[in-house]
Formats: C-alpha cells, sequence, structure tokens
C-alpha cells in the first residue's frame, strides 16, 4: 500500500470535511455571535464531545486497533469475528448506560465544567437542557470510532474520513432551519448534533457488510465482558483514557477558567481552537490513522525496522508540512479568523479577541501534530504505561502554566498554555520511542531542518511584510475582496514555501513510501 497516497487521501476527503466544519462555525458565529447562550452551547457540547475524543477516538480506539491487527494477522478468522462481536456488545451497552447517566448528571456536570455560567441563570438552564439532548450523541459516535478501526484495519480509510462532513452538513441544516423554531435558537444547534451522529452511524453500516464485518449486537452481556479479548482491551483503556486525552481534560479546566472571565471567552477559544484544527486534522489525524494499522501489523509480524521506519517517515512529514503551518496560522490569525466568522453578531472585538487565541495555538501546532504520530508509536506496542506518565506530568504542567499566563494574557493564555504543553508532550513522547529502541532516526534530519527552515523564514518574511497592510476589519464591507486577498496571502505563501524547497534540494519523491499489506 501506497502511504502517501493513503494520507493524501485521507487528508483530502478530512479537507471536505474541515471546509464544512468552517462553515459551520461560521454560521454558528454570524447566526449566534458570541454570547452568554453560544458559551452555554459550547460546554453542553464539550461534554459528550470530550468524552468522545477520550473514549472513542482516543483510548479506545488505540487499543482496539491493534487487538484487531494481531488478531487478523493470527489467521483465525472466526475468533476473530467474535472478539469484534464482543466487543461490540460490551460497548454499546456500556454507552447506553453512560447516556442515562450523563442525562441525569446533566446539572451537576456543567457546574464542573463551568460554574461561571450560573451568574446568567437562563444561560446555565440552557446549557443544562442541551447536555441532556446532546448527551446520547456519545453513544453514536463510540459505535462510529468501533466501526473506523475496522475499516482502518482492513485498509478501508474513504468512509471514516467523511463520516465528519456528515455532522457538519447535519450541523448547518440545523442552524437556517431550525433556530427561528426555537427559543432560544441556540437550541437548533443541539438537534443538529443528535441527527449528524446518527447519520455518521449510518453510513458505516454498507461498508462494514462489504467486507463482511459488520459486528451483531447481543444481548449477552455477561459473556462479553468475560471475553480475554475485552478483558485484554479493559486493561489497555484504563490507563490509556489519561495518556490519549490529556488536551481534552485540560480543555475541560480551561473552560471552567474562560466561564470566569470576560463574557464571550469560551466562544472565542472554541472558535480558535476550530481554526487549529484544521491542519491538525489534515495533518496529524491523516497521519495518524494510516499510521497506526501499519505500525499494528510491523510490531505483529516483529518487524523492527519497518516499525522505525514508519516513525521516521511521519515525523518528516510532519516537520516538513507542520512548521510553515504553524509560522503562517501566527501570521495570519487576524485575516483567516476575519474571513472565516466576521459576519452577523461577530464584530471587530471578537475578531480581536479570536486572534489571541489562535496565535497562542499556533505556537504549539508543530507538537500537537507530532503528538499524532508518537502516540500510536506506543499503542502498537499495547504500551499504556509511558503515555500515561507523560500525560499526567504535562496536565500538571499545563495547568501550572494557567496560573502565569491567564492574568497576563487573559483567555489567550489558556491556548498558550496547552501549546506549550504539546510541545513538552512530543518531547517526552519521542525520548521515550528513542530510549526503548523503538524509533531510530535515519540520516539526514539535519539537512531537512535546514532546509525546512529557510522555506519557512522566507515565507514568514513575506506574510510578516503583507498582512499589516490590509484593514482586514474594515474589509468586511467589501467580503469579495477580503476572501481574495486572504486566500491568494495564502496560496502565495504557500507556493513560495514550495519554491525555496525545490531550490533547496527536496523533491516529493523523497517522502513516498510502501507499506506491506495484510
Amino acid at each position: 500500500m501506497n502511504l502517501l497516497r493513503a494520507v493524501a487521501t485521507v487528508s483530502g476527503i478530512t479537507l471536505l470535511s474541515r471546509i464544512t466544519g468552517l462553515v459551520r462555525e461560521n454560521l454558528t458565529a454570524s447566526i449566534f455571535g458570541a454570547s452568554a447562550f453560544t458559551d452555554a452551547f459550547f460546554v453542553a457540547f464539550r461534554l459528550p464531545n470530550l468524552l468522545r475524543r477520550m473514549f472513542a477516538e482516543g483510548a479506545f480506539s488505540q487499543a482496539f486497533v491493534p487487538l484487531l491487527a494481531q488478531a487478523r494477522a493470527e489467521g483465525d478468522e472466526a475468533g476473530m469475528r467474535l472478539m469484534v462481536d464482543r466487543i461490540a456488545t460490551a460497548l454499546f451497552w456500556v454507552l447506553v448506560a453512560v447516556s442515562l447517566a450523563g442525562v441525569a448528571a446533566a446539572p451537576a456536570l456543567v457546574w464542573l465544567m463551568a460554574s461561571g455560567l450560573s451568574r446568567d441563570p437562563a444561560a446555565y438552564d440552557a446549557a443544562v437542557v442541551m447536555t441532556r439532548w446532546m448527551f446520547p450523541y456519545i453513544l453514536f459516535i463510540s459505535m462510529v470510532a468501533l466501526s473506523a478501526g475496522i475499516l482502518n484495519t482492513w485498509k478501508r480509510f474513504a468512509v471514516p474520513a467523511f463520516s465528519p462532513v456528515l455532522l457538519n452538513l447535519c450541523f448547518i441544516g440545523a442552524a437556517l432551519g431550525l433556530s427561528r423554531h426555537f427559543d432560544p435558537p441556540v437550541y437548533a444547534l443541539a438537534v443538529g448534533v443528535i441527527a449528524g451522529g446518527i447519520a455518521q452511524l449510518a453510513i458505516q453500516v454498507p461498508a462494514l457488510r462489504r467486507i463482511g464485518m459488520l459486528p451483531r449486537i447481543g444481548l449477552g452481556v455477561a459473556g462479553a465482558f468475560r471475553d480475554p479479548h475485552t478483558r485484554r482491551l479493559l486493561t489497555l483503556m484504563a490507563p490509556a483514557v489519561l495518556a490519549v486525552s490529556v488536551a481534552q481534560i485540560s480543555l475541560v479546566i480551561n473552560t471552567h477558567i474562560a466561564s470566569r472571565l470576560a463574557p464571550g471567552s469560551v466562544s472565542w477559544v472554541s472558535y480558535a481552537d476550530r481554526l487549529m484544527e484544521f491542519p491538525i486534522a489534515l495533518l496529524g489525524v491523516a497521519l495518524g490513522t494510516v499510521l497506526l494499522p501499519s505500525l499494528s501489523r510491523a510490531s505483529a509480524s516483529g518487524e523492527v525496522d519497518e516499525y522505525s521506519g514508519l516513525l521516521d517517515w511521519g515525523l518528516r512529514l510532519v516537520f516538513v508540512l507542520s512548521l510553515p503551518c504553524m509560522a503562517g496560522l501566527a501570521l495570519m490569525a487576524e485575516p483567516l479568523t476575519a474571513l472565516l466568522f466576521h459576519y452577523g453578531r461577530f464584530g471587530a472585538h471578537d475578531v480581536a479577541m479570536t486572534r489571541m487565541a489562535v496565535i497562542g495555538y499556533a505556537a504549539g501546532l508543530l507538537g500537537l501534530i507530532a503528538i499524532k504520530v508518537l502516540a500510536p508509536g506506543f499503542y502498537a506496542k499495547q504500551d499504556v504505561r509511558t503515555p500515561v506518565k507523560i500525560g499526567l506530568l504535562v496536565l500538571v504542567v499545563t495547568q501550572l502554566l494557567n496560573l502565569v499566563l491567564v492574568p497576563v494574557i487573559a483567555h489567550a493564555g489558556l491556548a498558550l498554555s496547552i501549546s506549550l504543553g504539546a510541545w513538552a508532550n512530543a518531547g517526552l513522547l519521542l525520548a521515550g520511542l528513542r530510549r526503548r529502541g523503538l524509533y531510530r532516526p535515519r540520516a539526514g534530519w539535519l539537512r531537512l531542518s535546514v532546509q525546512v527552515g529557510a522555506a519557512t523564514l522566507a515565507m514568514a518574511a513575506m506574510l510578516a511584510a503583507t498582512v499589516p497592510r490590509f484593514d482586514w476589519i474594515a474589509m468586511h464591507a467589501t467580503p469579495l475582496l477580503r476572501i481574495g486577498a486572504a486566500l491568494g496571502l495564502v496560496a502565495l505563501g504557500a507556493a513560495l514555501y514550495l519554491a525555496v524547497l525545490l531550490l533547496a534540494g527536496i523533491r516529493p519523491r523523497q517522502f513516498r513510501r510502501r507499506s506491506r499489506d495484510d
């Protein structure tokens, strides 16, 4: 399998997902603005979204894919299918119980997440109502994660990558078509979330049937939990929850802190987070999605050199693609924020505040993306202890940084603390892989660093000289001109970066790599 082509496929589909995601955020900003009620929605959505990232796309996926790859490598097809059925049964019924508990405990959960909302009783009550509506989302999206793990192991990357597009489309449809039917109108977004979860799960079913791996969910919960594979999965998941979701735990604490800052702070950080996740999804998530099954297969087959080579290839791509994105996002923070969100009730002050958070996130972009490659290096080996220790340490460091940064730069300090924590996380993960002999850097890193550094500096110099020449706020009156100017600078920066890379001797063929199919 051509890994670069697989990454390009996932990245291309993810680009569609992020474009629709940005349209969704644009509509949210334009229709609902940055207010106590939008804060309430983001708080309510963050609760099930947190569980999704911690369990569905985090600990569960990282533990399940290596187990499935190992079972497939052993060649016992009947045993593998039984394993999938029992894990699916256990997961489904646990999620039903969690969803019911979340609905019942919504008031307490909202208070723990953002007690500052209680200053506005109407917004606090809205957050509780929307939490109850949206909490079952964790059930749908976790079953999507199970399906995606199966499909990715079979190298069927397209359907899982496309699934988030459906959530965004449901979100957009609800914002445009339902908001006038609710009071407050922001309730429409909660309806869109649930519809999106159902749609994402529905699209997995035909793809699973085509490979003959549609899970069968039974009523034998006790038997499912007695299965040794289920117990092994739970053993791996329990500590992995902290390791893979340290950023999300920090985000919960940060949301609580933001709810006590100026009104709109939760929304400013959320909009900046959406913009920052655009490159993370295109680069980090795509690489992690493609690498984990290949790393798991190499680990199951005992191919040490292949394992190290896959990690080296992934890290080189991260470096070449992330460093210019980091510089570009920081320098283009104002035009990108204005381009995407400066409409309707989202005013000039909101642009300025969101810009500050975007710059804070941009400082850690390379580290945030590198984690998506480094963490699978441990989980493919079913090593959860090392990431747990690193995750706990980084969580403490991040919150200590909040104590220093938030009093100085308010909500932007929350974003910067996550960025600095990401650098620490990536550095410790890299050191752990090298110390255990799982990763041995191949020759050429120094030359690559000079080449990429020179190209990034050239691009950054151009953007630093041109971006301040435009009044991005005043260009609200000429939206097409603003769109053309912002996208033109992005294209010009990318072209300059690639041109300098080519002049420095870097060629696309250097990053071609094939992985053996099962």
